[in-house]
């Protein structure tokens, strides 16, 4: 979910051929299947790593023996994927979100509960008992922050532990400008990011989140005097208060404030270890890392980010795909977990967390190393993973309004109410 552009400059740079599939939106690089041999289409839906899997798609290719086809697409993935299926054309290997794999995998997801990299792993998705999804890696949502920044003004070793009430991190952004640096935070102005990330953990962070997204679509829930609500606003308006583009939030440019948290312009705002890939082009400081969101509260969550498995593999199951594809598809994800190469794909060059207990991450950036040790600890809550489609556009465009305080409060409050009341539940 998390919405960045190719860039096909960089794609046509590294030689690779791009051919079009299922539309406009889609874009896919890989090998020359005319060489013969098995050959295996993959989705990927994760836009941040599309040009290290065409490269890898090139080499594995060559090394393997495998001609392996890598797509991306730019529209939902539900919505994409039926179109391939109406064709009967689906791919032999799908990354999805958690969701697509309960909504699909009865239909459409082979069964992999054979596989060795099964044991190796808390976080893969089973379906009637069967496992279908392979997970990608592990993703996790808090507050970015850069220590070297906030020491540099302090003068004193910065410790998110201590900063994770309210109150503590408001008493930090005051010393921080006072010592200089006027606006100490940044703030996403991305639907996605302030629905799907952000306004997500509200639900997450609930005592049964099953049982309140359910009052919310029987139109029973009292948005705007659930605790957990106010919780999170109360911080969130903390970081409007302190967000360095105040004055324009929603025409804050996600570069510029990655770059700015890089550089030590500001030293906090809120995202994921996926943010790394941008952050990493800014010649970032050295003392970076991703902390709980800080809130007034005795129930614990201010202690623990919020995440899990993120992104899923499966493999089709319909008689489109052969055989040979099949074996190739599992041993590619063999490959993944096993092989240090395909170790040093997810890790490194990828900059994911991996979903396996016997893959090394010792090379992982800043943000992915905070969210590991998290969810070392045991410190993680579950995401969420049954929001409708159309959840992070409707609702992020509501905080919007919120964020450039053209509604209060109680109005957005009310407006997620009604977004929620007036769909159709998810099915799982």
């Amino acid at each position: 979910m998390k919405k960045k552009f190719i860039s096909l400059a960089l794609v046509a740079a590294m030689a690779v051929s791009l051919a079009a599939c299922g539309g406009s939106s889609t874009s896919a690089a890989g090998s020359d299947s005319s060489s013969g041999g098995t050959s295996i289409t993959i989705f990927n839906s994760k836009s941040e790593i599309q040009d290290q899997f065409v490269e890898l798609a090139e080499e594995y290719s060559k090394a393997k023996g495998v001609n392996v086809e890598v797509y991306y697409s730019s529209d939902t993935v539900a919505a994409h994927l039926a179109t391939k299926y109406a064709a009967n054309d689906p791919y032999t290997l799908a990354m999805v979100d958690a969701k697509d794999v309960y909504s699909l995998g009865a239909e459409h997801a082979l069964d992999v509960s054979g596989e060795d990299w099964v044991k190796n792993t808390d976080y893969a998705i089973s379906v009637d008992g069967q496992v279908k999804g392979f997970p990608v890696c592990i993703e996790a949502r808090g507050v970015m922050y850069n220590a070297t920044a906030i020491e540099a003004v302090t003068g004193e070793e910065f410790n998110p532990d201590d900063y994770k009430t309210l109150d503590a991190f408001t008493a930090l952004l005051d010393k921080l400008v006072a010592g200089g640096m006027a606006a100490p935070v940044g703030i996403m102005k991305e639907d996605w990011s302030l629905a799907a990330h952000y306004f997500q953990e509200i639900y997450e962070e609930q005592d049964d989140p099953e049982a309140f997204i359910q009052s919310l679509y029987a139109g029973t829930a009292d948005l705007a005097n659930n605790q957990k609500f106010n919780d999170m606003m109360d911080t969130f308006d903390v970081l409007m208060k302190y967000n360095y583009a105040a004055g324009q939030p929603v025409a804050a440019e996600r570069e510029v404030s990655e770059q700015k948290l890089a550089n030590g312009e500001i030293a906090f705002m809120f995202g994921g270890n996926w943010d790394w890939s941008l952050i990493k082009d800014f010649d970032p400081s050295e003392k970076m890392g991703m902390m709980p969101v800080p809130q007034n509260t005795t129930d614990g969550s201010n202690e623990k980010l919020v995440g899990g498995g993120s992104k899923y593999f499966f493999i089709d199951s319909s008689s489109n795909t052969s055989e040979e594809q099949v074996q190739a598809a599992k041993d590619f994800l063999n490959w993944l977990v096993s092989d240090p190469e395909g170790n040093a794909f997810m890790t490194e060059r990828c900059a994911l967390v991996p979903a396996f207990s016997n893959v090394n991450a010792d090379a992982l950036d800043p943000l992915s190393f905070s969210v590991k040790s998290y969810a070392d600890a045991g410190k993680l809550i579950d995401n969420y993973n049954y929001d409708p489609d159309d959840h992070y556009s409707i609702v992020g465009a509501a905080m919007q309004k919120y964020l450039a305080g053209q509604i209060d409060r109680a109005g957005f409050a009310a407006e997620v109410e009604n977004y929620w009341s007036s769909t159709t539940p998810v099915e799982h």
